[in-house]
């Protein structure tokens, strides 16, 4: 698993396995946020399994399903509320990174900290498409 830093309390990353949910553990991290549905990929452990590993470890553990075309303001306000009362590091992941660093970039922007026109290249400096985002932040009324 790739842990790509987006944030000083947030990293983004594909699906973990249990020996690196174990290590997040022993790496400082304190909360991990798995936005994947259930199901999504034959082989993915699932919530269940997740959450168990996540304990085991040390870890809070937040499910936070979601899917591009039912992504909500919701889902981002919940996202973000939860990386930033996290008492330290955080790792969202879903299968790539992309849906966890989507959630937080939408977030960043309705929060005036990322301006649209930075949204791009945002994404594009930590390795990852945002035109997703770009897309939301247009059918769901962009505030910049």
């Amino acid at each position: 698993m790739k842990l790509t830093p987006v944030h000083e309390k947030l990293s983004v990353a594909g699906q973990p396995d249990a020996a690196e949910i174990a290590a997040l553990g022993s790496g400082g991290t304190v909360l991990l946020i798995n936005n994947r549905p259930d199901d999504e990929e034959p082989g993915q452990p699932g919530t269940e399994a997740e959450q168990a590993a996540a304990e085991a470890a040390g870890l809070a553990y937040l499910h936070l399903p979601v899917t591009g075309p039912g992504l909500s303001r919701s889902d981002v306000d919940r996202f973000r509320e939860a990386v930033l009362a996290a008492p330290g590091p955080v790792v969202a992941h879903c299968r790539s990174g992309t849906r966890s660093l989507t959630l937080w970039a939408i977030g960043e922007v309705l929060a005036g900290n990322l301006s649209r026109a930075e949204l791009l290249d945002y994404g594009s400096e930590h390795g990852f498409d945002l035109t997703g985002a770009a897309r939301w932040l247009d059918a769901n009324g962009d505030p910049t």
